[in-house]
């Protein structure tokens, strides 16, 4: 790593969907390694309302934004790319995913429009990797990875699948997982120990063993059926409670479930919180589930983490490749034997929420940022 620093910085220029908190520890790193600049398609997060000037504050790396070009059905383009390209003369172009953006790219270094090195972020867990959605989406993977130098994946597992199946050399497949570093999101452990103080308070959580998920409530993150799967095991405990931390389009089915199953009194809807008073509920909490039946990664998972919560993972979560016997258990959401199993064994290891104390609460996450020195080392030289 020495000897990158004291070469001078190769220019990388990335198109991205749009600025998320969970990616700017990622692109900082990657700032550090690089002449950085990130070009958004997208100027706010769609379906999630979250103060992009707050997010923006903390990027250490060069931003713009293409906002012109047509989009359909979830799928879009960016007029400007290529105009881009030729400003920026970078030494490194990455897209994302199989994406219009991504085939684009492709396109001008076939034609020689463009002579960089060219990659994709790709975020698929394994099991999205070996199920693929759409014999589309097959073609679109299939003829992306074989026209691409390089990917950059979230896990070791997702990356041996490439190799296998694609005949990639380890030094096309850059291995990095979106990861946060605990010492942004702790920052603020006065404010976040009164504020997660005042939850406990308003939802009457001490003694109690917490469980707390975080997302959007959308089918995929199957909590209807995990409700379902939990609810006599939740009902037959006094001190347990369930928080669902979110909204989405899900919530007026949750919240019938929870009438039905008779769990109004131990699963509860908090609402949706950002930053600072996000982070403050998993440090109210005893430990974190994600019941995900499809999920890229999870970025939720590693914030638990952060904040030193044990993580009840779906296997189908690419974020499940953070868990380890130390700090968590995965399980199949779909098998409801090993749902209630995996859950008892995991919520046996909780304690109940008592004093709040974030430096009594360490991170149980890796500190990653060798690897990732290491990983993306294979694109400095030439």
């Amino acid at each position: 790593m020495e000897e990158i620093k004291n070469t001078k910085k190769q220019k990388m220029l990335i198109f991205h969907p749009v600025l998320a908190t969970y990616r700017i520890d990622q692109f900082n790193f990657l700032n550090e390694m690089y002449d950085l600049e990130v070009v958004f398609l997208f100027d706010q997060m769609w379906n999630f309302n979250i103060d992009q000037n707050k997010i923006t504050d903390q990027c250490k790396f060069k931003t713009s934004y293409l906002l012109s070009g047509p989009r359909y059905n979830g799928r879009l383009f960016r007029f400007g790319m290529y105009r881009k390209i030729r400003k920026v003369k970078p030494d490194i172009i990455l897209g994302y995913e199989y994406s219009f953006t991504t085939q684009y790219l492709i396109l001008l270094k076939m034609l020689g429009l463009i002579k960089q090195r060219l990659g994709s972020f790709i975020d698929d867990s394994l099991e999205i990797c070996i199920n693929v959605q759409s014999k589309v989406r097959k073609f679109a993977r299939d003829h992306t990875v074989k026209s691409l130098d390089f990917l950059v994946v979230m896990s070791s597992d997702v990356a041996n699948f490439h190799y296998i199946n694609f005949n990639m050399e380890q030094e096309q497949v850059i291995i990095s997982p979106i990861l946060q570093l605990p010492e942004r999101l702790r920052s603020n452990s006065e404010i976040l120990e009164n504020r997660a103080r005042l939850y406990i308070k308003k939802y009457n959580l001490s003694g109690k063993k917490v469980l707390l998920f975080v997302g959007r409530f959308i089918p995929e993150k199957a909590l209807d059926l995990f409700i379902k799967t939990v609810s006599h095991f939740l009902k037959d405990r006094d001190d347990c409670m369930f928080l669902l931390v979110g909204e989405g389009r899900e919530f007026e089915n949750l919240k019938s479930i929870v009438f039905e199953e008779k769990l109004d009194d131990r699963v509860l809807f908090p609402g949706k919180f950002q930053f600072d008073e996000l982070y403050a509920w998993y440090i109210s909490s005893s430990g974190f589930v994600l019941p995900s039946l499809s999920e890229t990664f999870g970025a939720v998972v590693n914030e638990a983490l952060i904040f030193g919560l044990n993580v009840l993972c779906s296997k189908f979560a690419g974020a499940s490749s953070l868990i380890t016997s130390y700090n968590g258990v995965i399980f199949n959401p779909l098998d409801r034997e090993d749902t209630l199993s995996k859950l008892e064994l995991f919520y046996n290891q909780l304690e109940p929420v008592g004093e709040v104390c974030l430096a009594n609460r360490p991170s149980l996450i890796d500190n990653h940022k060798e690897n990732l020195f290491k990983e993306w080392g294979k694109l400095a030289y030439e």
